[in-house]
C-alpha cells in the first residue's frame, strides 16, 4: 500500500558512507509503501576521503540506478542525484564536470570548513569533536567558525548548480552545545535572516533534514525557523538523510507535524519526472 507523503531524496549507499546497497533501500522503501525515492551519494572531492564517492565509480553508480529504475518501475518512482560540498570556487555544484552527468538532481551541502593554516577540517562532526576542531584548528574563536561556514553557504547559493540546500543550518547544534543560547544571540539570529533571504531570492528548495531528530530532537534547520521559511514562500522537502535502508522514514513524520504547525501546507515531491507541491496528509499514523 502506497502512503502519502512516504518519500526520500537524501540516501546514502556503499558507494560513499552508506551501509547497505542500493537495491536493500529499495526493497525496504517499496515494503514501507514509498511512492518515490532517490539516492544522492556524497560528490567526489579533489581528495580522496573515506566517505565520499570516488570517481572512477561514477559510470557504476549510474549503470546500476539505471538497472534498479527499471527493475521497479512499476512499484516505486526512481530519481538520482548527488550530494555535492561547497568547498571553494573551484569544487562546488557549478562546477561543469558535475552539471554535465545525466542527474535527475544536485543536493548543495557544506561539511567543510578551513582552519587558521589553511587546512581543510570536518565541521560535521558530534558535538564533542566540533569542540576539539573549535579549539584546535580556530583556536577555539567559534566565531570565525560561525562566520566562515555562513560565508560558504552564501558563495554556494550564489554560484548556483544544485536544486536542493542540504541540511540547511547544520552548525546549529554543535555550535549551540560549544556556546549554549547561541540561538537567542543577535549575530547569529542575524546571519541566519540574511541566509533565509538569500534562499529566497535563489528560488531553489530546502530540505528539512530529520536525520538527527530522534537522536538529538533537531531538525536541520531547526523548527524554529520554520514559520521564517514559510513566510518567504521557500520550498521544503522532507527527508531522512538515511545511511540505513530502516531509518529512511526516521523523524520525517515529526518534521511534517512542524511545517503544519508554522502554516506549511505542501511540501515537494519527485512525481512524473519533476519536482511537484504534493498536499501534507494528515493523520500519519
Amino acid at each position: 500500500m502506497i502512503h502519502p507523503n512516504y518519500t526520500n531524496y537524501h540516501c546514502h549507499s556503499l558507494y560513499c558512507d552508506g551501509r547497505a546497497d542500493m537495491d536493500s533501500f529499495l526493497r525496504f522503501a517499496i515494503s514501507e509503501g514509498f511512492s518515490s525515492f532517490g539516492f544522492s551519494s556524497h560528490a567526489p572531492l579533489p581528495f580522496p576521503t573515506h566517505w565520499t564517492m570516488e570517481w572512477d565509480r561514477m559510470n557504476d553508480y549510474l549503470t546500476e540506478f539505471a538497472q534498479l529504475k527499471k527493475k521497479y518501475e512499476t512499484e516505486l518512482e526512481l530519481a538520482v542525484g548527488l550530494e555535492i560540498d561547497y568547498l571553494d570556487d573551484e569544487n562546488n555544484p557549478s562546477n561543469i564536470r558535475f552539471r554535465r552527468l545525466p542527474l535527475d538532481y544536485r543536493i548543495g551541502s557544506v561539511h567543510l570548513l578551513k582552519d587558521k593554516d589553511n587546512k581543510i577540517v570536518d565541521i560535521d562532526c558530534p558535538p564533542d569533536r566540533f569542540r576539539q576542531v573549535v579549539d584546535e584548528h580556530f583556536d577555539g574563536d567559534l566565531d570565525s567558525v560561525i562566520r566562515q561556514y555562513f560565508d560558504h553557504l552564501f558563495r554556494m547559493i550564489e554560484l548556483g548548480g544544485f536544486d536542493i540546500l542540504g541540511h540547511a543550518d547544520k552548525m546549529h547544534y554543535n555550535a549551540s552545545c560549544y556556546r549554549p543560547g547561541l540561538l537567542e544571540e543577535k549575530g547569529y539570529n542575524e546571519l541566519m535572516k540574511k541566509y533565509l533571504d538569500i534562499i529566497a531570492q535563489s528560488g531553489c528548495q530546502v530540505e528539512i533534514n530529520t536525520k538527527s531528530y530522534l537522536k538529538l530532537k533537531t531538525f536541520y534547520p531547526n523548527e524554529r525557523y520554520f514559520p521564517a521559511l514559510h513566510s518567504l514562500g521557500i520550498r521544503v522537502q522532507v527527508n531522512s538523510d538515511s545511511h540505513y535502508p530502516e531509518r529512511i522514514n526516521a523523524g520525517r513524520m515529526e518534521a511534517f507535524e512542524a511545517l503544519l504547525r508554522s502554516g506549511y501546507k505542501e511540501v515537494m515531491e519527485w512525481h512524473g519526472g519533476e519536482w511537484v507541491k504534493v498536499p501534507i496528509s494528515v493523520p500519519f499514523h
